[in-house]
């Protein structure tokens, strides 16, 4: 579980990102490429991007595994578009990188960083440009084509949330992050692989929307760093084009079977709990909470915690393929 620790004065300076940060996508969309986590959402992208993938990635990737631990200094908390932030990457301190390698060997016991990682850790500029420059090619095939459409996704989510804060607060803002979010002031709890307490101290806190950011949110392991939370956005599932949808709509119909279909006609009647859904659909709540968690999965359904409930309502999807049309060719 993620803690984080908030004062009156973190409260005063919260900020959503205007814009999806392109280095936390670069390291979150590698992880969906190695894992094969495409989902709905993204098939059509990792169909497409996964043959393009140059072969300097491997450099990106010795230094963040699929699963736990990847060093902080791949993601730089700097400003600007995806140059300005490689540049950061290219120029990043000594210290810093020195103690992440170190972080990293402590985390991951049995992976061992390869030979190259030496010019790292000596300092040498080659091995930190070796580093950007594969960042800057791997963003150049997997997501400059659809960067567009990502930032697009991303402001989507940052205006619903704006509206969110203007009809309650901060208060409805944070627990309606994530599913898993539970907020009491001071503290903010959110599921994560790791049992990790982050004390803002002050500093406020940058609430980073996510494209490639799928269950768990994250945020970096060093807590001196400034704070910053990456959280999933809720997507429009034909976000890549009109002919993504062949694959996505066999899977679709593949999944809606009985139970799940009654679900979704549950909560197209209107914004409700588990429990509520489970007695419209005539089950009971631990069958339903299964059946949920898949029509999530599958963007048909979105959660949000409001107060000590979680709250389920029908996306775009789910509300097109209930009318009958094609969930998958929308604007």
């Amino acid at each position: 579980m993620l803690r984080i620790h908030f004062t009156g004065e973190d409260l005063g300076r919260i900020r959503i990102a205007p814009e999806p940060d392109p280095l936390w996508e670069l390291l979150i969309s590698l992880n969906r490429l190695r894992r094969r986590d495409a989902g709905v959402v993204y098939s059509s992208w990792l169909k497409d991007t996964l043959p393009r993938v140059p072969a300097s990635t491997r450099l990106l990737t010795a230094l963040a595994p699929p699963v736990g631990y990847s060093v902080d200094f791949l993601t730089p908390a700097v400003s600007g578009g995806v140059d300005d932030r490689i540049e950061a990457l290219r120029s990043t301190p000594l210290r810093r990188v020195q103690m992440d390698l170190r972080e990293f060997s402590r985390r991951n016991p049995t992976r061992r960083l390869p030979s190259w990682c030496r010019e790292l850790a000596a300092g040498q500029a080659s091995g930190l440009g070796r580093l950007a420059d594969a960042a800057a090619g791997y963003f150049g095939a997997a997501l400059a084509p659809y960067w567009d459409r990502i930032r697009a996704q991303v402001s989507r989510d940052r205006s619903r949330r704006s509206t969110t804060l203007a009809g309650g607060g901060w208060d409805t803002v944070l627990g309606s992050l994530h599913p898993s979010a539970r907020w009491e002031y001071p503290v903010l709890r959110l599921d994560y692989p790791v049992d990790q307490d982050l004390h803002l101290g002050g500093r406020g806190l940058l609430l980073q929307p996510s494209f490639f950011c799928r269950r768990a949110p994250t945020a970096f392991a060093d807590p001196t760093l400034p704070p910053v939370l990456v959280y999933p956005i809720e997507h429009q599932v034909d976000w890549v084009s009109p002919q993504a949808g062949s694959t996505g709509g066999r899977a679709l119909a593949a999944l809606v079977g009985p139970t799940r279909a009654t679900l979704l006609h549950a909560v197209a009647d209107g914004t409700a709990t588990t429990g509520e859904l489970a007695r419209r659909a005539g089950t009971t709540a631990p069958n339903a909470s299964r059946h949920i968690a898949a029509l999530r999965e599958a963007a048909l359904l979105s959660s949000h915690r409001h107060r000590n409930a979680t709250l389920h309502t029908l996306t775009e999807l789910g509300l097109a393929l209930l009318s009958g049309g094609n969930p998958l060719i929308m604007s």
